[in-house]
């Protein structure tokens, strides 16, 4: 019941309107995952310029991240003030799967790929999102197939959380002209080619008519170009 009395309330609220609206609902019950991309900027600007919640922000610090992430990460710290909690994977972990496979095993097979996706990610989100009754994203319906078939409400069955993705509808001409119209610090990869921004060996630039996650995990096939934090769950 909550879910559908939810989906109806945010229905024909803008992005803004959606974050205000969980702000006052939902408060300190609310949290927002930023990897520090552009969609997720946009939501934290309008969190800190607009709406002032308690809604608490993380991130996850997988060990393998890009230099200009962490760049943007300081900036963004600097511009609005607002405290981004870092969830680290559990060491032991990422000891056993090195000290046994590597540091590089993730390229040998979707299997090792997905342990290590799980080590750094998986693990450390289901932490970083306990308790919490909204999780706020960044996603919007056109990034892939398989966020096409998700919806802007639904049930994570996976974290048992409600997920609320206030951008699902926005172009990536949306976001571009948001980011332009507010001046908001954004990862300069972008500019270079990089639509989707994950884990440095993970992650390559896009080429001119590539897929826009053509550069995540680009020697597998295409069918499994998730990492399972934001796979479809009922």
């Amino acid at each position: 019941m909550e879910m559908e009395n939810l989906k109806n309330s945010l229905a024909p609220l803008t992005a803004e309107e959606i974050l205000a609206f969980i702000a006052s609902n939902y408060g300190d019950r609310a949290v927002f995952s930023t990897s520090f991309g552009i969609e997720d900027q946009v939501i934290t600007h309008i969190l800190a310029q607009q709406v002032q919640p308690e809604v608490a922000i993380f991130t996850l610090e997988t060990g393998r991240l890009f230099p200009e992430t962490y760049a943007v990460w300081n900036r963004t710290l600097e511009r609005y003030q607002l405290p981004i909690k870092a969830y680290y994977p559990n060491t032991t972990a990422v000891e056993a799967m090195v000290t046994h496979k590597g540091p590089s095993s993730f390229y040998e097979s979707v299997d090792n790929r997905k342990e290590c996706c799980y080590i750094r990610k998986i693990e450390p989100l289901k932490r970083a999102v306990a308790g919490y009754k909204i999780w706020i994203t960044g996603i919007r319906a056109e990034q892939s197939p398989n966020r096409e078939d998700m919806e802007s409400v639904e049930w994570d069955a996976d974290n048992a959380v409600i997920k609320v993705h206030p951008l699902f509808h926005w172009s990536l001409a949306d976001v571009e002209q948001f980011l332009k119209l507010h001046n908001i610090p954004y990862n300069r990869l972008h500019d270079r080619g990089f639509p989707s921004i994950g884990c440095q060996p993970c992650t390559r630039a896009v080429q001119p008519g590539e897929d826009f996650r053509a550069g995540r995990w680009w020697w597998e096939d295409t069918s499994k170009k998730e990492c399972g934090l934001h796979s479809k769950t009922k």
